[in-house]
Parts: structure tokens; C-alpha cells; sequence
């Protein structure tokens, strides 16, 4: 047996606004934007690269939504986006305006810093040490 996850839904204020943030700040790829009602659509993005998982940006539907953007992990980092050259895209998103909330530093297992989407979600942007043993080196 083989499964894989597909698309992490990301609860958002906007379509709009959040294909822009992730398509232009974060490079990302707008994979599918297809209108379901007159209030919902499937909008899937993905960073560069990727093949199997992505996120799925859902308008928030009602007022428990709307609560959880920017904080859908209760301040804690919540999305990892690893790399193969962290300071390409350090540098990329810094010159981008996108926001870093801790300073870059290299741990055992990589080079990392964190930084907050449109909505103030945090990520780990990520480039896995060479000498990583564990699950991040798979990744790359």
C-alpha cells in the first residue's frame, strides 16, 4: 500500500490576495484555480519542485474560520518549506519584503530561519544539513 498527502488546506481571507503573496513573494506555482459556486474555488499552489504535497487555499466560510487565519497552530511554527540552497531564498524572500521573525541559524540538522505568510502563520524555511542523517535529508 502507497499514500502520500496531497494538499494541506491553508484557511485564508482571500483567494486573491493569497495566490499573489504565494506566487510572487514565495515563487510558488498556481497549479489549479477553478471557480466551484460563486463564493468557492479550488486554488492549489505548490513551491517549485514539488510533486507531491501542496497547499489548498480555502476562503474562510464562516466566523470560526475567519478566527483561525494566521493562527491555524496556535503560534507555532506551522509549514516547513525546505530547499536546496537556503540562501537563494533567504535572499530572494527578504528582497521580496516577506517577513522573518527569527534570524537565520545554522542547527545540526540545517540551516534555518522563520518567517510569517500574508496571514501570520509562521514557517521554517529550510535547507537540511549534509550530515542530516534523519527524515529531512529525504526531502531534497
Amino acid at each position: 500500500m502507497k499514500q502520500k498527502i496531497a494538499h494541506i488546506a491553508l484557511v485564508v481571507e482571500d483567494y486573491d490576495e493569497a495566490i499573489e503573496f504565494y506566487t510572487k513573494k514565495l515563487n510558488f506555482k498556481l497549479v489549479e484555480d477553478t471557480r466551484l459556486t460563486d463564493e468557492k474555488r479550488w486554488v492549489v499552489v505548490s513551491p517549485p519542485g514539488a510533486n507531491e504535497c501542496s497547499l489548498l487555499l480555502a476562503k474562510a466560510a464562516n466566523e470560526r474560520q475567519s478566527k483561525s487565519i494566521g493562527d491555524q497552530s496556535g503560534g507555532r511554527v506551522f509549514l516547513f518549506l525546505f530547499t536546496d540552497d537556503f540562501w537563494r531564498d533567504y535572499n530572494a524572500m527578504t528582497n521580496k519584503k516577506v517577513t522573518f521573525v527569527r534570524k537565520p541559524i545554522v542547527e545540526e540538522y540545517g540551516t534555518v530561519a522563520v518567517f510569517e505568510d500574508l496571514y501570520g502563520n509562521l514557517w521554517d524555511l529550510l535547507e537540511p544539513s549534509a550530515t542530516n542523517k534523519g527524515l529531512l535529508k529525504e526531502i531534497i
